[in-house]
């Protein structure tokens, strides 16, 4: 497993993890100290607002699990993943896909989400 393909796989198992104490120490490993995440409903800058928007998601979809769909493409230090949110074992309610970007030391500096299919009202 290359490194990107091993950091999207912690990347998605971040979205999992339920402990604040835990999900925070794994974020503090996982990004830049000014990484920033954008989606088209969220822009976060910093661990402190990405730790946020993890734990808002994780509370407006309890019980959802994040799965990593496919292989991970990868080049110059940016990776792009396909990704699926719903209940274990069930259909997915929202699947997406995301464009990683590496910093130097190897951390995530960047991620740039797309929404392929949301829950319609």
């Amino acid at each position: 497993m290359s490194d990107l393909q091993d950091l999207a796989a912690r990347y998605i198992a971040l979205w999992n993890e339920t402990d604040p104490t835990a999900r925070r120490r794994q974020l503090d490993e996982l990004w830049s100290e000014d990484g920033s995440y954008l989606d088209p409903l969220v822009e976060a800058r910093g661990r402190d607002a990405i730790d946020a928007t993890l734990q808002a998601v994780q509370h407006d979809f309890p019980g959802m699990v994040f799965t990593l769909l496919g292989p991970v493409d990868e080049h110059h230090g940016i990776a792009r993943f396909r990704w699926e949110l719903g209940p274990e074992g069930a259909e997915a309610l929202i699947v997406g896909f995301d464009v990683l970007v590496a910093a130097a030391d190897g951390r995530i500096a960047q991620i740039l989400g797309f929404l392929d299919r949301v829950p319609t009202a």
